[in-house]
């Protein structure tokens, strides 16, 4: 019905709108740096001190982590939402599903936003025993080698592939995790932020090595797991960067490359 097809691209498009919205609003964020003291985020050149963890520096760096868990892994989960949005409305006999489709989102952000917690907590456990710099990244050429190397080695596990699967194929998840209601949305949208939780998280570590801060890093991550989720070869290119990342980890604590 001509009726019924105008809603369902109305829908696709303000699920695509919303994420859009809500992730560059992300970048703005991380962009602007909300006046933090970094080189990045204001071009001064001048040393820095060491950060002061103050409960408001602390709910600073949880908003940084959150924006950036936003800004790289949202965009991932489009074709997921717009394939839920899609079932959810023929389920519903034509009914709009933004609602839902809303809930499902937010419920796989509020994963990343739990790992933002321990990511935070992890940062501040660095800055205690001196192993970041002020643009949090780590001085440590063994750490650095031991994260490049874990986050390589894992890209080869079981558990990390059998993530992968569910974030690569939509019709699997939603087959396997179906939820119906507003409620089932959001729980389904936490089982999926699990799933990619479980196939990125030590990706998302790498930023202790290239720079918290650094956006050029940022954005090379989050290309990357673009890539590794949504294109054909995104199964063989993530083994082949796990290849590449224990190389490189070798190559650190081996001493041949510095830190930074």
């Amino acid at each position: 019905m001509p009726f019924l097809t105008a809603l369902h691209r109305h829908d696709r498009a303000l699920v695509v709108a919303i994420v859009a919205g809500v992730v560059l609003a992300s970048w703005a964020f991380l962009l602007l740096g909300v006046d933090m003291p970094m080189p990045e985020m204001t071009g001064m050149d001048m040393p820095m001190a060491e950060p002061v963890w103050t409960a408001g520096y602390a709910a600073l760096m949880l908003l940084m982590w959150m924006a950036m868990m936003t800004a790289m892994m949202l965009p991932s989960a489009v074709p997921m939402l717009l394939f839920y949005d899609s079932i959810a409305r023929k389920r519903s006999a034509g009914a709009s599903m933004i609602g839902p489709t809303s809930l499902f989102g937010l419920g796989y952000l509020v994963i990343w936003a739990g790992f933002s917690i321990a990511a935070v907590l992890l940062q501040y456990g660095f800055d205690r025993i001196s192993l970041l710099s002020p643009m949090m990244q780590t001085t440590s050429t063994a750490l650095a080698g031991i994260i490049l190397i874990g986050a390589g080695l894992y890209q080869w596990t079981p558990l990390k592939q059998a993530c992968l699967r569910q974030c690569r194929s939509p019709l699997d998840f939603v087959m396997t995790n179906w939820r119906s209601g507003k409620n089932g949305a959001f729980a389904m949208g936490l089982r999926h932020g699990l799933y990619c939780l479980g196939c990125c998280w030590l990706l998302m570590l790498l930023l202790f090595v290239g720079g918290v801060m650094n956006v050029a890093w940022i954005a090379g991550i989050a290309l990357f797991v673009l890539v590794e989720k949504l294109t054909p070869a995104g199964h063989w290119i993530g083994k082949a960067a796990g290849a590449a990342l224990i190389l490189w980890g070798g190559v650190v604590l081996a001493g041949l490359v510095p830190v930074s």
